[in-house]
């Protein structure tokens, strides 16, 4: 499964890496990351992170395959 999660405001490099498994991009009002999600833990364990480390998730969305 690919997915998308959109980030409030801009994300460092430093915060970026601690996102190994997906890439990123960086958009004028947000950060977007992407990739694979090997399953539901993985998924947890993204959201978990995401939250852990302060960062905003406006938008999570499941990309096609």
């Amino acid at each position: 499964m690919r997915y998308e999660f959109r980030i409030e405001g801009s994300v460092s490099e430093t915060l970026s890496r601690a996102f190994p498994e997906l890439d990123h991009h960086l958009a004028p009002r947000d950060t977007r990351f992407f990739g694979t999600v090997t399953d539901e833990a993985h998924l947890y364990g993204l959201l978990a992170r995401f939250r852990d480390l302060g960062l905003h998730i406006e938008e999570m969305r499941r990309l096609p395959d």
